[in-house]
């Protein structure tokens, strides 16, 4: 029979952890180390298969109390429902937030019975661990290895195993530790050997940090010479609000004007190669006017593109038929008034917003999710070649807000040739606390995986630039106009993740779920054989 109180005290324990955790501060980063090793301990203790799924269950609510407080009050605001509501659809799906948690309490509980010793047992939670987080992709894309980000050494290791690859080594010293403490308290017993766990623990954290020390102090091969980057945040958002209070053509002009002469500022006082502006930023089509207005304003970028000769990123619509895409537009001066450009059509979009999955796509449906947006996906990733003032030219990879929570879509651009990441997100939705540190955090390991700069321009925050070892150079204070300079090298060299992708958390699923098949079958044999 499960004590209730002490289960409950246990995952509250890991649930405080996790709010300090998910922080993603220093010294904070340090109870990612143990932050389950309560829930563990309370696991451990349970028999019944129902007991863990309960447990799981439990430990899923206090995990997204502690890390997405702020998902209720977004719920509520974008789609109009109480607070009440949306409270209860966030912990009632708290299991669907994090379906990682099930699947590993599961698997744990099935090793226990299988007799399986200490460290396999955590070997193959862990896999289904992370295996579970790429099968069962979450709407945030997050994984607690996310939160080593402030851990300058221990983050490389991102760049051979993404940051699943952290996860993994996090849950196998969390297990670790929970053996190393069960066997202090029993230390007078015989064969506790309580180093073992110890050592175990020791050898992976140094390894990681002697990894991470060689790479954070390494320079990615590629150009001699950096290149200027702006980032324009003009800290105006809701373009939909802004046209409902003063109209279409009167909105469009306030966020270009705010843009022109942030723009021209940049321009104006430094060395800059590329200008970025925000997602979404130019909320109509981009060289396929849909009204004399739109053909305005679409001559008006491209004369202020060739006044300052600067080549300028921004968010636009795309449009083919009947079809619409969230787009990056890329404008560049060209020879006398004219300019040339070129579109890269969001890949990744955020489900029920942006659009409805199939097949729950039907006009009844819509007729009750009336923001749900009719956008189609892009192609996946693409490189943009800008040539610049100076006559070199460099190889960019456009990331449209969600696209930069998918590590695929980097890598694969990347692969082909791509020297630094531009993000163009519009993160204005998520104004809660945590929640747009959580989305730069996630984006910030995109660099890290690929050994790429990259330059995020958002219109309220946290837009930012990040070095290719994770580093955060500059970043804005949110809500607040800001324009974020720097120089950003561009990079060639691939690592490890690059050429091997997403592979490691399905490589170690599959493992892991080989392992159990293993340990079954000799469970089998062994009960055979005893009851000859």
């Amino acid at each position: 029979m499960v004590k209730v109180l002490p289960l409950l005290a246990a995952i509250g324990a890991s649930g405080a952890a996790l709010a300090l955790y998910a922080r993603v501060e220093w010294p904070w980063s340090l109870l990612g180390w143990v932050l389950f090793v309560p829930w563990l301990a309370g696991l451990d203790r349970i028999e019944s298969l129902r007991g863990t799924i309960a447990a799981a269950a439990m430990m899923a609510v206090a995990f997204v109390v502690a890390v997405f407080a702020w998902l209720p009050v977004m719920i509520a605001d974008y789609t109009t429902a109480s607070l009440a509501t949306a409270t209860a659809v966030f912990l009632l799906t708290a299991p669907l937030l994090e379906p990682q948690l099930l699947v590993y309490a599961v698997i744990r509980h099935l090793a226990r019975r299988l007799a399986a010793p200490w460290w396999a047992a955590a070997a193959i939670g862990a896999g289904f661990y992370v295996g579970a987080e790429w099968a069962l992709p979450k709407a945030m894309g997050d994984t607690i290895g996310h939160g080593q980000l402030p851990a300058a050494w221990i983050r490389q290791s991102a760049d051979l195993f993404g940051v699943h690859g952290i996860s993994f080594a996090l849950l196998l010293v969390n297990e670790a530790i929970l053996e190393l403490t069960r066997r202090l308290l029993v230390r007078r017993q015989p064969g506790t050997r309580p180093l073992i766990p110890a050592l175990a623990a020791a050898a992976l954290l140094c390894s990681m940090s002697a990894y991470g020390a060689l790479r954070a102090g390494s320079e990615p091969v590629g150009q001699d010479a950096p290149i200027g980057v702006a980032a324009i945040q003009a800290n105006v958002s809701h373009y939909d609000r802004l046209r409902e209070e003063i109209g279409t053509f009167e909105a469009v002009g306030r966020i270009l004007e705010a843009h022109f002469a942030l723009s021209a500022q940049a321009v104006g006082a430094n060395d800059v190669d590329v200008l970025l502006w925000p997602e979404t930023v130019y909320p109509t089509t981009f060289g396929t006017p849909k009204s004399a207005d739109g053909a305005g304003f679409d001559r008006a970028i491209a004369a202020f593109v060739q006044r300052q000769g600067v080549p300028l990123v921004f968010g636009a619509y795309d449009a083919e038929g009947a079809a619409e895409y969230n787009a990056a537009v890329f404008l560049e001066p060209g020879r006398g008034d004219g300019v040339q450009f070129d579109v890269y059509r969001k890949t990744r979009l955020f489900p029920f917003t942006e659009y409805l999955p199939w097949p729950l796509d039907t006009p009844r449906l819509r007729r009750h999710l009336p923001w749900a947006g009719t956008w189609q996906p892009g192609a996946g990733a693409r490189v943009m070649t800008l040539a610049l003032r100076d006559g070199r030219t460099v190889r960019v990879a456009p990331l449209i807000c969600y696209d930069a929570i998918d590590p695929a879509i980097a890598a694969a651009a990347v692969r082909d040739g791509a020297e630094v990441l531009l993000t163009l997100s519009n993160d204005s939705w998520f104004d809660y606390p945590g929640a747009r540190e959580l989305i730069l955090t996630v984006s910030a390991f995109r660099s890290i995986e690929t050994r790429r700069p990259q330059v995020r321009a958002t219109p309220t925050g946290l837009s930012a630039i990040i070095d290719a070892a994770g580093g955060m150079v500059a970043v804005a204070d949110a809500n607040r106009p800001a324009i974020l300079f720097g120089s950003v090298r561009p990079a060639s060299s691939r690592t490890v993740f690059v050429e091997l992708g997403s592979t490691f958390a399905p490589a170690a699923g599959i493992a892991a779920a080989l392992a159990l098949l293993v340990l079954s079958a000799s469970r089998r044999r062994a009960m055979r054989h005893g009851g000859r």
